[in-house]
């Protein structure tokens, strides 16, 4: 994710404050019926994922549970108690996507309710356990051969791989029992919430949307200042930037719309949030083609060293799994216009050249 300039009306003027001081920002009451809870993420630029409590006739609905650490768990749990339910008492769990720092807690809260947890099925379909081989050894291998086709010089692949022993095995998420597809509307009795599939940040990314109260939950789909990541993961090879510029050319038709996103804070201005999302990707396209011009033939990895990011990219650390991917997905989606041509080099690694 990168930075930007933002064009938005702020809204939650409490987590703008609290994000300017580097604190976790307060449980918000939004309505009678919705509530904002701030669930830490351990050691991330991101800080905290906003849960959202609906309060439907059956009971909770909460979107987006957050990171399963033991921070998390009290800050969720806190944040059930002060909208005066318990964790027991969580009817449904909604998630706009499968990534940790919105699934992790979902099979916890659901161990201790019972409640059913909903996706869309393409989000299904990327769960860890069905994505990745079952030996943690073979998926570091998986990754080792990712990097090496990117064109990761060795000393660098060697220091992101670091970190991805073969004995770790990060285990199985909470599989859905509710499946929910475009136009369906959201299990939540007495209120009409809508799931828009919105797929380019992850494939079965979801948007909630409150028909009555004119509110958008945005998940990671768009935030109010930085640019969600748009990707391959390597187990998928699978290019999205198209999907996600039609997807948000899809929810500038909101603009009236109160947006509730999953980071940072809540914001009005959709239609100008996400057509200045989009001239990022057309920028970025464009430098990218600069790029592979002055460079000739240059592998994905170096491709990436020479854009531009929201830090040097000897600082970028860890993010540069992230950064690859998005480079990657750029290619693929200029691959696609006819734009750029990709090929294997002799070393086996991805080359991109000019059409």
């Amino acid at each position: 994710m990168t930075g930007t300039d933002t064009v938005v009306e702020v809204l939650g003027t409490e987590q703008h404050a609290c994000w300017a001081e580097r604190v976790l920002p307060p449980v918000e009451q939004l309505a009678g019926w919705l509530w904002s809870v701030p669930v830490p993420i351990p050691d991330n630029p991101l800080r905290y994922t906003s849960s959202y409590v609906l309060l439907g006739d059956d009971g909770p609905v909460v979107v987006d549970p957050g990171w399963d650490s033991p921070d998390g768990w009290t800050a969720l749990t806190a944040g059930l108690a002060a909208a005066g339910t318990t964790a027991g008492e969580v009817a449904g769990i909604v998630v706009t996507h499968v990534h940790a720092d919105h699934h992790g807690l979902s099979w916890r809260l659901r161990e201790q309710s019972g409640a059913w947890v909903a996706m869309h099925p393409a989000e299904r379909d990327t769960l860890p356990q069905r994505t990745r081989t079952a030996d943690p050894t073979e998926r570091r291998r998986a990754v080792e051969r990712w990097l090496a086709r990117s064109g990761a010089p060795a000393a660098d692949a060697a220091e992101l791989l670091a970190p991805l022993r073969g004995d770790q095995d990060p285990g199985g998420m909470a599989e859905p029992d509710v499946l929910l597809d475009d136009g369906d509307l959201v299990p939540v009795r007495g209120r009409t919430v809508r799931a828009l599939w919105t797929p380019g940040h992850t494939p079965g990314h979801l948007c909630l949307r409150d028909e009555d109260a004119r509110l958008l939950l945005t998940g990671d789909h768009v935030l109010p200042r930085i640019t969600p990541n748009i990707g391959l993961a390597p187990e998928t090879e699978r290019p999205a930037l198209a999907d996600f510029l039609t997807s948000l050319r899809r929810v500038a038709a909101f603009d009236d719309h109160d947006v509730l996103p999953a980071h940072e804070w809540r914001f009005r201005g959709l239609a100008a949030r996400t057509a200045q999302l989009v001239e990022h990707h057309e920028r970025r396209c464009a430098e990218l083609l600069g790029v592979v011009a002055e460079l000739g033939a240059p592998t994905i990895w170096a491709l990436a060293e020479h854009l531009t990011w929201s830090r040097p990219w000897s600082e970028v650390g860890a993010m540069r799994f992230g950064a690859i991917a998005e480079t990657a997905a750029h290619v693929g989606y200029l691959e696609s216009l006819g734009q750029v041509t990709r090929s294997r080099g002799e070393d086996g690694a991805t080359v991109v050249r000019l059409a």
